[in-house]
């Protein structure tokens, strides 16, 4: 039955009326509300425990909400916080009156005791506030859903980028005390003197990057980029060849580019080293069908985990991530690549600012599940117009977009391949044909450099300089009794990254 009547609260205030199974109260929290201003204004220290938790709005009563803010006026000036101060700072922005006089600000302070518990409350009201804007999210989505003009794929959009940016607002972590933190490093530190090449992170399978990088570290952001034709699928795809086939990690990999199906052929192409336009029209020699067969052994049951979700969004992106980490284990995330993600439901100013966003929380994903998350990127065409050897190398102010993507990043490496603009030679006369430069141009934490790897364009595979098995190679492992001298003779050094196979007018990947 309904509780109606003329009760009153406090300060002559109408109690309100509830009406069970017509409506419910939103989430609050009064009389911790007043617990907290008045402990504000009691304790000196008071609002440096609660500045990170709680913000005006988070305050139901617009009166305390108005009073918060005449606090924090006075925090931000460093000036004193107490009855009165506060009281004159009402005055000032004219809103003492607002919230009930100088006399209900004195009720505030004699209400209060001591600011032992103010932590806990101040984490109380923030949690109503928060339950307060999912409703308040949740309500607007209803309302919506049932307007038959809204398309309901633009309203998903809509929706999720909503919910991602209420999680991101309220995303807190507690400081450490150094010990743990101390002891977890010491951790770290042993199990890298343990390994016989001296890694700290995941091996990538390229000795000379792993050496410069001591592997791919946890929570590090880490950017790849490069011009179109240069390598990046090819080079992530390798790489995760390697850690997953070679070393056993579990990678994800999500592509907005390619479909599954397509990343898969070209993981068959790399593993197989069978030209793309063969695998893509399936006119393969009998010697290839064996040697097909023979190779695509390592990808089954590789803990490789593929996502072609097209114009993925940070938020699609986070959820998946915890889910693949939780299920699967997986201990480093490859996103092919940075521009076509988005920040969907969230308004920007401009294509460089959604950017900015989708950056900072790839970076804040990695920190969160303790992981490496490699994105590719694109540079600018800035690249081409600049002249000579040295003047095609990649540089930071290439990024395309955003300087955040660099400010973000903990490193960013350069794909850089010599060859593709005619330049055949470097300095001292030694040969680049088929040769690939991994340029690490930032390193937050470690060195920079060049590393060298040896590019088959035909296979779109990278591959350690001195690693070079001849094809031919794998008849003698599978005892077969096909005729070698159908295979093709195996050219002479170098020759065979050249150009792609006769007949592949394709771009290399």
């Amino acid at each position: 039955m309904a509780e109606r009547g003329n009760n009153t609260g406090g300060k002559g205030k109408r109690k309100p009326v509830v009406v069970p199974d017509m409506g419910r109260l939103q989430p609050q929290a009064r009389e911790l509300e007043e617990a907290v201003l008045g402990a504000l204004m009691l304790e000196k220290d008071a609002y440096s425990i609660v500045s990170e938790i709680l913000k005006p709005e988070c305050f139901y009563e617009k009166a305390h909400e108005k009073i918060y803010a005449a606090i924090v006026d006075l925090a931000i000036s460093q000036r004193p916080v107490d009855m009165l101060t506060v009281t004159e700072q009402l005055k000032t922005r004219g809103e003492l009156e607002d919230v009930g006089g100088p006399f209900y600000i004195s009720q505030l302070t004699s209400k209060v005791a001591s600011s032992a518990h103010i932590e806990y409350h101040a984490r109380i009201i923030a949690q109503k506030y928060l339950a307060r804007e999912l409703i308040s999210f949740t309500a607007m989505i209803q309302g919506k859903a049932f307007d038959e003009t809204i398309d309901v794929e633009d309203l998903m959009q809509e929706a999720e980028g909503k919910l991602f940016e209420i999680s991101q607002r309220n995303v807190k972590k507690d400081v450490t005390q150094i010990n743990p933190v101390i002891k977890e490093a010491m951790v770290l530190l042993e199990k890298a003197a343990n390994q016989k090449e001296g890694l700290s992170g995941l091996r990538t399978g390229f000795e000379g990057l792993d050496k410069m990088t001591s592997g791919w570290q946890n929570s590090d952001l880490i950017i790849i980029a490069a011009r179109p034709a240069m390598g990046k699928t090819a080079f992530v795809l390798s790489m995760a060849k390697n850690m997953a086939v070679n070393h056993n990690t579990p990678v994800a990999l999500f592509s907005l580019e390619m479909s599954n199906v397509q990343l898969v052929n070209r993981l068959i192409v790399n593993v197989c080293e069978i030209p793309g336009e063969k695998i893509k029209s399936g006119r393969l020699e009998n010697y290839e069908w064996e040697q097909l067969d023979f190779k695509i052994k390592e990808l089954y049951d590789a803990p490789i985990y593929v996502d072609d979700t097209p114009s993925l969004s940070v938020f699609e992106l986070r959820t998946k991530a915890r889910r693949l980490v939780r299920e699967h284990g997986v201990k480093i995330i490859i996103i092919d690549y940075l521009q076509l993600m988005n920040a969907s439901g969230m308004s920007f100013g401009s294509r460089e600012q959604e950017v900015s966003t989708i950056s900072r929380s790839l970076k804040g994903l990695a920190k969160e599940l303790n992981i490496p998350i490699i994105a590719l990127s694109q540079l600018n065409r800035g690249v081409e117009a600049r002249q000579g050897v040295e003047g095609k190398r990649p540089q930071l102010a290439d990024l395309r977009e955003s300087g955040a993507i660099e400010q973000d990043a903990d490193m960013v490496c350069f794909i850089h391949r010599p060859e593709y603009y005619k330049i055949t030679e470097d300095e001292r006369g030694n040969s680049l044909i088929g040769l690939a430069e991994i340029i690490i141009a930032k390193h937050r934490n470690g060195a920079v450099g060049d590393v060298r790897l040896r590019f088959k364009s035909e296979f779109a595979k990278f591959m350690n300089v001195d690693e070079d098995i001849p094809v031919r190679e794998f008849a003698s492992n599978m005892n077969s009794s096909g005729p070698i001298e159908a295979m093709p003779p195996i050219p002479p050094a170098g020759a065979d990254f050249l150009a792609p196979a006769p007949g592949n007018n394709e771009v290399p990947f």
